[in-house]
């Protein structure tokens, strides 16, 4: 092979190479969550979705590659004046997501930084409307507002905020310390309120549990008197039951003897003589008086006379 040819192979070979590079460039893959815009010498040409794309060579070309996904910016705290003259800074966290990939690529230029300062204003706008307590304690009203103003005047980029937060809101640093003061002074209260709440708790209970406990000595206490009044009661009715007893047995056994004198028809003379026993009895008593029926008054004497008799007879 003389040189002439060999060069000719090495230009094909070339020529092969290059074609294939071209062919390889003009295929494109568009991945999951994105947006390709596709220009034909200068001017939109088509947006390519997901998969797989051919473009032709030199005249197409891919001019932007728009991510679909919920995006998120932080920006830097920005200088606000409230209805009340009180400058403060606050920052804000936007949540938007491009919904026309079209529009983005050639709406504005630079959108990040358009939101930016789309952001800043309509933020100096609804703060100058509001007092510095309003802006304190509406941050959810501020939030869903920009939210609003931004989703409408980002539409023509083919644009969608989500949503709005305000990240931080920071006062002057008086306003600041005069704030602490406050909420500390708050708390101091809302802890004396508990520690006083706690105390008549206690009280409370302290107090319930004398009563209870007083109500339980009452109870115990007339309980211990109920106790004491049955036995009282109880020995009093068993000593009147006793007595009773006794006198009946007493009756019973006079009425007895009676019972029996007069079944054994006893002599004058006997009765007699159960009499003079009977006083005989009573004169062994404590006695100092006693009165001696008639009728026995002359057996008496017969019966002193006796004794007297047996006297002398024991000393002879």
């Amino acid at each position: 092979m003389n040189s002439g040819n060999q060069a000719l192979l090495i230009v094909g070979i070339v020529i092969i190479v290059l074609i294939l590079i071209i062919l390889a460039s003009c295929i494109r893959i568009v991945p999951q969550a994105y947006a390709f815009i596709v220009e034909r010498l200068g001017g939109y040409q088509a947006t390519w979705g997901v998969g797989l794309h051919l473009k032709l060579p030199i005249i197409d070309r891919v001019a932007n590659k728009v991510l679909l996904k919920e995006q998120v910016i932080d920006f830097k705290p920005q200088p606000v004046i409230t209805k009340d003259n009180v400058t403060m800074h606050i920052d804000t966290v936007v949540f938007f997501q491009i919904t026309d990939p079209k529009l983005y690529t050639y709406g504005v230029e630079y959108p990040i930084s358009a939101i930016e300062n789309l952001t800043a204003t309509t933020l100096r706008n609804i703060i100058g409307d509001l007092e510095l307590d309003q802006t304190l304690t509406s941050r959810e009203t501020i939030n869903t507002t920009m939210r609003a103003n931004l989703d409408v005047a980002t539409d023509p980029w083919g644009i969608k905020v989500n949503r709005v937060e305000l990240k931080n809101i920071i006062p002057p640093a008086e306003i600041q310390e005069a704030m602490e003061k406050q909420m500390k002074a708050e708390r101091e209260r809302r802890e004396s309120i508990l520690r006083a709440e706690g105390e008549k708790k206690s009280t409370i209970l302290v107090a319930e549990g004398k009563k209870e406990s007083a109500i339980l000595e009452a109870e115990a206490e007339k309980q211990a008197a109920i106790l004491r009044a049955d036995a009282v009661k109880e020995a009093t009715i068993r000593e009147a039951e006793g007595r009773a007893q006794a006198i009946e047995a007493v009756q019973k056994a006079t009425a007895e003897g009676l019972k029996y004198l007069n079944e054994a028809a006893p002599t004058k003379q006997v009765l007699t003589l159960k009499s003079l026993e009977a006083f005989e009895k009573a004169a062994d008593g404590k006695a100092t008086k006693l009165i001696i029926p008639s009728e026995i008054q002359g057996v008496a004497g017969l019966a002193g006379a006796v004794a007297e008799l047996v006297k002398d007879d024991k000393k002879e």
